[in-house]
């Protein structure tokens, strides 16, 4: 089975979907589910973008399945590597997804984040702090979405292109191999041509670095984006030669097409 390995329900507070819907509109395209909520320690919004993990297991437990996994997508930062590990450490979650949301203590979906910086300075501050994190992180199971800068970025053109900062994307790239970690095509962007040109060579990079396991998810927060390009992110990934898995127990379980 393919499996939108990353959605968020109303356990994130950026989401309002209920799983019940998420878990209909998955059944309509005959994908399976892993839950992704939200814990970025130390956001500076109190209670915002973190969820009660007991709670949330309490709540789905009743709904797990070979179809609905349960798991997490922290919000990398060195400042709290401990305590994120100690989120995770029980190993009550099938597939633990590490994010940067925070470059220099600041959410970078804030416009105010780019003011008074170059492109240049924007993007290498964002992989420098990205490399770092994949160096501590070791206990994570996928790198999500490379690309999450360019989505909010205040550029002309936001794209990442391979070649302009190529030094800095292989060292995020080796250090995620070199810790067995999974890289994320995250397939919220693939409708537009242009992304998938961009991300073509960083992904083909990523093979050539020893790289060969992929997962893939949509990042949903509405039941209409579940599984969202699906078909785009299958061929991209055939012709980067990338094999599709997903997480079950923190094990990677390789999907098959049925």
């Amino acid at each position: 089975m393919i499996f939108d390995a990353h959605i968020h329900t109303d356990f994130s507070s950026d989401s309002k979907m209920l799983l019940t819907d998420a878990m209909m509109r998955a059944k309509e395209c005959g994908i399976g589910l892993i839950t992704t909520e939200h814990m970025d320690l130390l956001y500076p919004k109190h209670d915002q973008l973190i969820f009660d993990v007991d709670d949330y297991f309490a709540t789905y437990n009743q709904y797990r399945s070979n179809h609905l996994l349960l798991g997490i997508e922290l919000g990398m930062r060195t400042e709290c590597v401990t305590e994120n590990y100690a989120i995770v450490k029980k190993d009550r979650f099938d597939y633990v997804l590490g994010s940067i949301h925070m470059v220099e203590g600041i959410d970078i979906y804030y416009d105010f984040f780019y003011e008074n910086r170059t492109k240049a300075q924007t993007y290498a501050s964002y992989f420098e702090t990205m490399a770092k994190c994949v160096k501590e992180y070791k206990f994570i199971d996928a790198l999500g979405h490379i690309d999450y800068i360019a989505r909010y970025a205040k550029y002309e053109d936001t794209e990442i292109y391979y070649h302009e900062f190529q030094d800095f994307i292989d060292e995020v790239l080796k250090k995620t191999i070199a810790n067995d970690i999974v890289l994320e095509l995250n397939t919220r962007r693939l409708g537009e041509r242009s992304v998938v040109n961009a991300l073509t060579p960083i992904y083909k990079r990523y093979y050539e670095l020893g790289g060969r396991l992929v997962i893939i998810g949509s990042d949903a927060h509405t039941q209409q984006a579940i599984g969202s390009n699906f078909a785009i992110a299958k061929e991209f990934l055939e012709q980067c030669q990338l094999q599709l898995i997903y997480f079950k127990n923190r094990s990677p379980e390789y999907m098959v097409e049925k």
